[in-house]
């Protein structure tokens, strides 16, 4: 299957908790999503996510500005959301909110996650690798 540029905002199939949409843009995706990502929403925020990045293209987004909560099944599923994209030569930038940077730096995995302040700071390290 092949990606069109510029989809707006498709919908994501994920959880009550976990709600979000899917755009492919300026070669990357961009998945923009709100709610919680715990244990509850983590296997199908895996499935889901880890699909589309199978189907491309490479370089990966997550807007997490929106998220209320993550746990340690969270950064457990971004841990492997980088490693996928990275296996398929991708890179993943993450926009992140105070309370998802101070869970994240409370485990050491800011500079491996690469923490973003807005989309527009993701994009252009996009363009730039």
């Amino acid at each position: 299957m092949t990606y069109e540029e510029g989809i707006i905002a498709e919908p994501l199939n994920l959880t009550v908790s976990l709600r979000g949409t899917r755009e492919v843009r300026d070669n990357c995706q961009l998945f923009r999503l709100t709610g919680l990502l715990d244990a509850f929403s983590e296997p199908t925020f895996r499935k889901v996510i880890g699909s589309k990045i199978d189907e491309g293209p490479k370089h990966i987004i997550l807007d997490l500005s929106h998220i209320d909560f993550v746990d340690s099944s969270g950064l457990g599923a971004l841990v492997q959301v980088a490693k996928q994209a990275q296996n398929l030569s991708g890179t993943l930038q993450i926009v992140t909110n105070a309370r998802v940077t101070q869970t994240v730096k409370l485990v050491r995995l800011e500079k491996f996650l690469a923490l973003q302040q807005s989309v527009e700071a993701a994009l252009e390290n996009v363009k730039s690798s």
